[in-house]
């Protein structure tokens, strides 16, 4: 039996004539298509990295729902805190890579980057108890708010609004900490486990909750009240993108809406630009709205009323 094998006489650079190929991509990376920040090489921040800290820090938050579900009353402290203690070395360290990357200007030194990052990691696990009780709103209005839902367990584990607002809290504490590149990356892993995607800067109140979830878009400006309800392929987008003088975009400025506490907004619903959305309203499926409407009005596509 005759096995084909590759011909290995010609050496590997000179077969796909890689010596020109390499040298046009140096020439790409280093010149004429340079897109390092600050025209540097620096060290990413990893994104298997911050998936393996999001588990451990969900993990701390819920362990017997995200760590381990045989812990007992006697061992689960001690989970929590070989975890968290693990688990912020690391983020300490995703942190100091992402603010190379936030920094204007020259870049710090690397005692002060390290110094920066582990305050930034100390604030952040600060919070962490304040974060897991607006979980527990969230994860309690999905259970009042659901009649399918058996358990808060089901509720946890089987429903992406939950893994992306899990995900979303997380990555608005370092977005408000000043980790805004790892936050980002944090809420991307999370749009591609839940088909949600939240800016980090979006904020959002107590006893959120996301039913079914898919193609769900929350802009980076948006500001939910408490107790607010979305269903499927809701956008809360912006109308329209303002430029400077030398045409590119200004970026941070308020262009997403405001839904205020009590709202319902149905399957399909596009909601575009700074507008309002008074308390108590409800906003029906595939509803197209551009303009603010007043506390507790009932929005459907055929008309607008208030009750």
């Amino acid at each position: 039996m005759k096995i084909d094998t590759f011909d290995q006489s010609a050496p590997a650079a000179s077969r796909w004539n890689l010596g020109a190929v390499i040298d046009e991509l140096r020439i790409s990376r280093e010149a004429t298509h340079n897109i390092r920040h600050h025209g540097r090489v620096r060290e990413l921040p990893s994104r298997e990295a911050m998936a393996g800290i999001v588990n451990g820090l969900a993990a701390v938050l819920f362990p017997t729902h995200y760590g381990r579900p045989n812990l007992t009353d006697e061992s689960i402290d001690y989970f929590v805190g070989d975890t968290l203690n693990t688990t912020l070395n690391r983020l300490t360290e995703q942190v100091r890579r992402a603010l190379l990357f936030s920094a204007p200007g020259e870049a710090p030194g690397e005692a002060q980057l390290v110094e920066r990052a582990e305050r930034i990691t100390r604030a952040f696990a600060a919070g962490l108890p304040a974060i897991r009780a607006l979980l527990v709103s969230d994860v309690q209005a999905a259970y009042a708010g659901d009649p399918a839902a058996t358990s808060v367990a089901e509720i946890m584990l089987c429903y992406p609004g939950t893994i992306a607002i899990l995900y979303h809290r997380l990555a608005h504490s370092l977005q408000q900490l000043g980790a805004p590149f790892l936050a980002r990356l944090i809420a991307d892993i999370g749009h591609s486990l839940s088909g949600i995607d939240i800016h980090p800067g979006a904020r959002i109140g107590a006893s959120f909750f996301i039913d079914h979830g898919t193609g769900v878009v929350i802009g980076e400006t948006a500001i939910l009240g408490q107790r607010v309800r979305l269903y499927q392929a809701v956008t809360l987008g912006a109308k329209r993108f303002p430029a400077d003088a030398s045409g590119a975009l200004i970026k941070g400025t308020p262009r997403h809406p405001i839904v205020e506490d009590d709202v319902v907004i149905y399957a399909g619903a596009t909601i575009l630009g700074r507008i309002t959305i008074g308390a108590g309203s409800t906003i029906g499926g595939n509803v197209w709205l551009t303009q603010s409407v007043p506390p507790g009005s009932n929005v459907s596509q055929a008309q607008m009323r208030s009750d």
